[in-house]
């Protein structure tokens, strides 16, 4: 591993505990049981070093104040449990600072507030808590507000949904520095999903997926255990033990996405970690991750990351 990237946390009064573990557990702890690094060192700052409030019946106390900023390679900024609130100027300064210096600004849940307001976000594509979207794009009529999304990669910006979707960014940016096999190990360790397919719109109250009754939980993780077993929605919908049309309604309102797009993504993710981590052929690996087809791997490869699965495994491989 070469130099460690350098991530610092901006803990404002009134940060919410949870957006802050979402990068803790990303970046300050590497996967394993052993705690072994993961490539970033991480830090968080106050405004001033000492305590900072939380909303969540407990005081924090950062070691750090806002000159941590200036040495960031990635700078997160958690939500605060009244987005709203004015932001310290100084720390809008050293915000824009490290942005200016070119580190990398991400923001979990309502943390875009904090962004937005030291002018970052201006004609970016960035996401927030579904229950803050309206707010924020009648205060940030510059910024390019998806509600849908999970995260938004948008380059040395990126932003995520509410609270666990935060993990989602930060799971994100694991893969995007060390590769599928980091970030799956990662998610091993946080018992959690390497990556979720769909948006936010899922878990909007009202939205067809708090009506469903019925559970895919079983069928997706045989989809994920066997990708060659799962051909295609039919083997889906059998498997689940419903018709293929009740199958893909049920699905879409459940995983926020339709199963052609969730199996590709599933089958993608599994090629990358058989890339990164063996030396099979890459005949073996399109079979093994369920494409079935050097030439599907290879499309799909390079929609997710720009390279054929020889230059993948030449970059990424171990």
């Amino acid at each position: 591993m070469g130099t460690m990237k350098q991530v610092v946390a901006l803990a404002l009064d009134g940060v919410m505990a949870f957006d802050l573990a979402c990068a803790v557990q990303a970046f300050r702890h590497g996967p394993g049981k052993t705690g072994e690094p993961s490539g970033f060192e991480m830090r968080t700052c106050g405004v001033r070093p000492g305590p900072v409030w939380t909303p969540n019946g407990f005081e924090l106390r950062v070691e750090h104040g806002l000159e941590a900023l200036a040495e960031a390679d990635v700078v997160v900024v958690p939500g605060i449990g009244i987005p709203t609130l004015p932001t310290p100027r100084e720390a809008l300064a050293a915000l824009r600072g490290a942005a200016a210096r070119g580190a990398t600004m991400v923001s979990i849940c309502v943390g875009a507030f904090v962004l937005a307001e030291a002018g970052l976000l201006d004609g970016r594509r960035v996401t927030t808590h579904w229950a803050y979207c309206d707010e924020f794009a009648e205060l940030y009529p510059a910024v390019r507000l998806d509600p849908t999304a999970l995260y938004v990669d948008d380059g040395d910006v990126l932003t995520s949904a509410g609270l666990s979707a935060g993990l989602d960014l930060c799971l994100h940016i694991v893969r995007r520095e060390l590769g599928a096999h980091a970030a799956a190990e990662l998610a091993r360790w946080n018992v959690t999903a390497p990556h979720r397919e769909g948006g936010q719109a899922q878990y909007i109250p009202d939205a067809p997926a708090a009506r469903t009754d019925g559970g895919l939980a079983a069928t997706l993780a045989w989809a994920v255990a066997e990708p060659a077993a799962a051909v295609d929605v039919s083997a889906l919908a059998a498997h689940a033990l419903m018709s293929e049309r009740t199958f893909i309604r049920r699905f879409k309102a459940q995983v926020g996405t339709t199963p052609r797009r969730w199996l590709d993504a599933q089958r993608t993710a599994r090629a990358r970690e058989l890339l990164e981590t063996t030396r099979l052929p890459v005949e073996v690996v399109a079979v093994k991750a369920g494409f079935g087809s050097v030439t599907a791997l290879r499309a799909h490869l390079r929609a997710a990351t720009g390279a054929t699965p020889a230059a993948y495994r030449r970059s990424l491989g171990r």
